[in-house]
């Protein structure tokens, strides 16, 4: 696939060919970095084991949005050694975007053993097409490989990638311990507080979205206090868009968003929406229907009884204040095209709330 060839490229990384066209015309390339880490992808997971081969490669084929490389590439804007016309795909930006994209499909592996998924992407999910056992093996792999890779890059960038995989592991159990399926008995609960999910989406959503940022920043040569302004971005990005995700899987339909509505409520997740609408009513109709696992029609119920409070315009306010603060962190780099870009990313996040 050829650089030239730029709408067969959006359609399969699923980002809208206007988009990267308009980073490209404000003399922001990315494309140069998204192809290369494609094809990095493609050679960083091979295995010389055929069915492993075929494993590590099955969720990249799948698709995705490569957003966590597009930020990578974004962020080595702000620095001078980020990409441009001479060198519009510098290898230390590559290699920075497959290893974020590698722990990312590793971390969907093992979510989709965890939440018993049967899909992915619109395929059946490794866990399903094979077994757990599988699945947990694979997304290993991929840890290993993107390891291997951020060992190239220095000591510092394979430090940053240690730490934020201890947070994702941290969210992800806290998440365990605040589900309301059933424990084993030496396994303490957590209350499903306000507090405790947004400490959860942390961990698992936003530390891997800022060490994208902050991995683009630092190897294009930002100024250490720019860095961690870059990284403060991009948690707070990571923290919106989850948010709005809360938003979307009960406001929208499924021929909006492509994802059936209350998908966390028949999971017993209860996302900011659900935790804020319960501080409202406690004792109210909607806990009464969330007290156990829900079936159909009483995620149906629960789903209208979301829609009408007002607890979602609360949630949409929340993810607001997030991008506001992604936006001031940005204040220190001027009013550049790539300051202007990554604002207009951070807004996104609430523009898709309607």
């Amino acid at each position: 696939m050829t650089a030239s060839d730029p709408t067969p490229r959006a359609a399969r990384l699923s980002i809208p060919t206007p988009v990267l066209e308009q980073l490209e015309a404000h003399g922001l390339p990315v494309t140069g970095v998204l192809d290369a880490v494609e094809d990095r992808l493609a050679t960083q997971v091979s295995s010389s084991h055929a069915f492993v081969d075929q494993a590590a490669r099955y969720l990249i084929t799948a698709g995705g949005k490569r957003f966590r490389p597009l930020l990578v590439a974004l962020a080595g804007h702000l620095g001078p050694e980020g990409p441009s016309e001479a060198d519009p795909a510098p290898s230390r930006l590559v290699d920075a975007g497959v290893i974020v994209e590698l722990v990312h499909l590793a971390t969907l592996y093992h979510d989709d053993v965890i939440d018993e998924a049967t899909a992915r992407r619109g395929t059946p999910s490794a866990n399903s097409r094979w077994d757990n056992t599988v699945a947990i093996l694979t997304g290993d792999y991929l840890f290993a490989r993107a390891s291997d890779l951020s060992a190239d890059l220095g000591v510092e960038v394979t430090r940053i990638m240690a730490r934020t995989l201890a947070e994702l592991c941290e969210g992800q159990i806290a998440e365990v311990q605040g589900s309301l399926g059933a424990l084993p008995p030496d396994v303490p609960h957590l209350e499903p507080t306000r507090e405790h999910y947004l400490e959860v989406i942390s961990g698992k959503t936003a530390s891997l979205i800022a060490t994208s940022c902050r991995y683009g920043a630092l190897l294009s040569g930002v100024e250490p206090q720019g860095v961690e302004a870059v990284a403060r971005y991009g948690w707070n990005v990571g923290m919106a868009f989850q948010l709005s995700d809360d938003v979307l899987d009960i406001a929208s339909d499924h021929e909006d968003s492509g994802k059936t509505p209350g998908t966390d409520l028949r999971e017993g997740v209860r996302t900011l929406p659900v935790l804020l609408a319960l501080e409202a009513e406690p004792d109210g109709e909607l806990a009464a229907l969330l007290a156990d696992e829900p079936d159909d029609d009483q995620v149906a119920r629960a789903l209208a009884l979301l829609r009408g409070s007002d607890a979602l315009g609360r949630a949409r306010a929340a993810a607001e204040q997030y991008v506001d603060a992604a936006v001031a962190e940005l204040e220190r780099f001027g009013d550049r095209a790539i300051v202007k870009a990554l604002r207009r990313l951070a807004e996104y996040a609430l523009a898709r709330t309607g």
